[in-house]
């Protein structure tokens, strides 16, 4: 494309997944921000041939740049502060999961949204795989009729030694972070496929009390976490997050005239009908998935192809002005019933309504929720609701995990003693 929409990224571990966009996209990488140098000067040597990217450890200088867009792939607790900075300085979002950590930065995020008129985007990447976007297909069709229940899960273990890497410290975000909140992958594939939103939520976590099967585990976090939502047209959907020790990625649909999923061992869509409400349509039906159009493109990018078709529906968003389908509206919400869900949790199963986030004078009653399980340094912990219910730590976990840490150089805070040695604003990147 002639008129590229230059793009910058903050953040160069998932941030990778964004710098070499296809051409159709219409996206260009022109900018990279990470607080560590030597981070930036490998993504130099591997994303740079020409010599043209701009690097950045100061995020505010790199809005000070003529780039049109920023992608943020910071810190999962830390995207709205550097949306609505971008936002304030006239730069298109494309966001991360998740788009808020507390309900006053939603309000925020939807104000800054709406003042300023730039495109906003979550990337969630789970509604775009071929699997959801042929149920989607199906669904459009009105072949299930109107959805009554769904259930989507979004579960990803991982080893002790893949946690101590990858969460270095105790106030990394991945170790304080409560089974509830890592939800949108689950839910917003059933808000996509059946384009619906969710008013209520009831959260749950297994409270079992025999957790020794976790062993040496640091992460201070339940089993897994279960939301239950009434959605804006009475139907109901649950989701399955968290880190539950078999990993699942299930989309299954329950309609007036039949049901659809993902079948879990082969990947394959499965369509039901029954004589009560399916007369004359085939019973049973199992295929393959194809994508509707660049599949060669997404078939090789990541997370089964979302990864592709999140930059693509920005691009297109931009130069059609128009906010895309994942809105900061649905981003809020999507956000939001992982932050309610462990309110009702905490609450012994209370349901909470969700924000009407495109209503001010519904959202207002929210601008200054700053109710947060995640801790600063420094913080008191008591000033703080719990991270888990059921489990705790033992004190072996946290040395195994200290020593990991500090075997790779970290102090045990999510930095190392080279970043702290560093002169510049410690913000914290991925």
């Amino acid at each position: 494309m002639s008129d590229y929409i230059r793009i910058g990224v903050v953040g160069t571990g998932r941030g990778k997944t964004f710098m070499k966009p296809a051409e159709c996209t219409g996206l260009k990488l022109a900018a990279v921000c990470d607080r560590r140098p030597e981070k930036l000067a490998v993504i130099k040597e591997q994303y740079d041939p020409d010599g043209n990217l701009m690097t950045f450890t100061d995020y505010d200088e790199m809005l000070k740049s003529d780039i049109d867009a920023v992608v943020l792939a910071n810190y999962f607790n830390e995207h709205a502060e550097f949306a609505i900075k971008a936002l304030r300085a006239g730069k298109h979002v494309l966001s991360e999961c998740t788009a808020i950590s507390t309900l006053a930065e939603g309000v925020a995020l939807c104000r800054a949204v709406e003042e300023t008129g730039k495109i906003y985007m979550i990337a969630e990447n789970y509604p775009f795989t071929k699997q959801r976007l042929e149920l989607k297909r199906v669904y459009d069709s009105g072949e299930l009729g109107e959805i009554l229940y769904g259930e989507a899960e979004y579960c990803h273990p991982m080893s002790n030694s893949k946690t101590y890497k990858y969460a270095p410290g105790e106030l990394h975000w991945r170790n304080q972070i409560p089974s509830t909140y890592y939800c949108t992958h689950a839910i917003a594939q059933i808000m996509h496929i059946a384009d619906i939103m969710p008013v209520r939520v009831n959260g749950f976590v297994p409270q079992i009390k025999d957790q020794s099967y976790r062993k040496l585990e640091y992460r201070q976090q339940d089993s897994g976490g279960i939301i239950v939502c009434q959605m804006d047209n009475g139907a109901v959907v649950r989701t399955l997050q968290g880190a539950f020790r078999t990993q699942s990625g299930i989309a299954r649909i329950y309609g007036t005239k039949g049901a659809a999923e993902v079948e879990r061992q082969t990947g394959n869509i499965v369509v039901y009908h029954s004589e009560v409400n399916g007369e004359g349509l085939e019973p049973y039906r199992s295929y393959e998935a194809e994508w509707p159009e660049h599949g060669e493109l997404a078939s090789a990018a990541g997370h089964g192809g979302g990864d592709f078709w999140v930059q693509y529906y920005f691009g297109e968003a931009i130069r059609k002005n128009e906010q895309p389908y994942l809105n900061v509206y649905r981003a809020c919400a999507m956000s939001s019933i992982g932050i309610l869900a462990w309110k009702s949790v905490l609450s012994g199963g209370q349901p909470f309504d969700v924000p009407k986030w495109d209503d001010e004078e519904d959202r207002k009653k929210y601008e200054n929720d700053n109710w947060t399980p995640f801790l600063k340094e420094g913080d008191d912990p008591a000033d703080h609701p719990p991270r888990a219910v059921a489990w705790k730590p033992l004190p072996e976990a946290h040395e195994k995990a200290k020593a990991a840490w500090e075997e790779n150089d970290y102090l045990g805070l999510g930095w190392s003693k080279k970043d702290i040695d560093m002169s510049f604003d410690k913000v914290e990147m991925n």
